[in-house]
């Protein structure tokens, strides 16, 4: 297999396996203009297996959203074909617009310009509850 280097661009890396296609959709970048490539079960040594997403072109990244699908992956910034930055990502502690609340009495349900905010209640079992009606996101 061969994927070329990134002159400009982004690569997020130590996803968990199987995760890279859930961020791809949920960060949108099938709507982007540039070349993107995921790598899919690729060996590492400190998680067995892992996904790699690299995306030739900089964009604004959802942190929140990264975080939490993918709490210990590394964003990795390119410029000129050199790494200028590595980022780490955690677990976030409030989530907005990321998941849903699907309690049909919570208000989000009946005020639909409401953000969906969720805190994160217990760190060790990612469980995130609606700010409004504290029902468990799924």
């Amino acid at each position: 297999m061969n994927i070329d280097a990134i002159t400009n661009g982004i690569v997020i890396d130590h996803i968990p396996a199987g995760g890279g296609m859930k961020l791809y959709e949920l960060l949108g970048l099938d709507e982007l203009d540039c070349s993107v490539a995921i790598i899919k079960n690729a060996h590492s040594r400190k998680d067995g297996k892992k996904d790699i997403i690299k995306i030739d072109s900089e964009i604004e990244l959802n942190f929140e959203l990264i975080g939490y699908i993918a709490p210990n992956a590394k964003i990795n910034i390119i410029r000129n074909g050199e790494l200028i930055e590595k980022r780490s990502v955690t677990l976030p502690e409030v989530l907005t617009n990321v998941i849903k609340c699907k309690n049909p009495r919570c208000i989000t349900s009946v005020e639909q310009e409401l953000d969906h905010v969720f805190c994160l209640t217990d760190g060790t079992e990612k469980i995130y509850r609606c700010l409004y009606c504290e029902t468990k996101a799924n």
